[in-house]
């Protein structure tokens, strides 16, 4: 840096820390819109792959397609569920307004990261959800979930060591 250079004006890590807010509210976005996907299977005829055709005698194939939508949202796997469902220490009265929160949550903090709106908070905002990500993973013991998680949190504190360096906004008071 030179001796002109202000730390506001860093050219290098207002771009390290336009990476981390894309990157991190891409994660979080396309995270909370998964969790309204489920897989539908249909059954459709079997084509020929020689004439193009349907098969004459009408046998058919089943086909798995992602579908997208409301009636859909999951926050988490029915596996992970019943886990946690065992665990005392997270009674049905914590999880469930988790579950109806973290989907929906997980896509206002990306949206918000990757417009640049409150970038400080919705950093710490993610920070905390994958904090409360955590501790359930530890509690059944997950350790590879809570490794990436881990990696999840230092990006993010990394990112707020970096956000007085934060450019292309909507709003950069919070």
């Amino acid at each position: 840096m030179s001796q002109y250079e202000t730390p506001e004006s860093n050219p290098d890590r207002t771009l390290a820390f336009l990476v981390l807010r894309g990157w991190l509210g891409v994660r979080a976005l396309v995270t909370g819109i998964e969790k309204f996907a489920a897989t539908h299977t249909i059954q459709k005829p079997l084509i020929d792959p020689t004439t193009g055709m349907e098969d004459p005698s009408g046998a058919m194939v089943e086909v798995a397609t992602k579908v997208y939508g409301l009636g859909n949202y999951s926050a988490i796997p029915q596996s992970l569920k019943d886990k946690f469902a065992l665990e005392p220490f997270m009674p049905h009265w914590m999880t469930a307004p988790f579950y109806a929160v973290l989907g929906p949550a997980l896509i206002l903090l990306g949206v918000m990261l990757l417009a640049g709106i409150a970038s400080r908070t919705s950093l710490f905002l993610q920070g905390v959800l994958y904090i409360a990500l955590t501790v359930g993973l530890i509690l059944i013991k997950a350790d590879d979930g809570v490794a990436w998680l881990g990696i999840h949190v230092m990006l993010i504190a990394l990112a707020l060591s970096l956000v007085k360096h934060n450019r292309l906004c909507i709003w950069n008071r919070f």
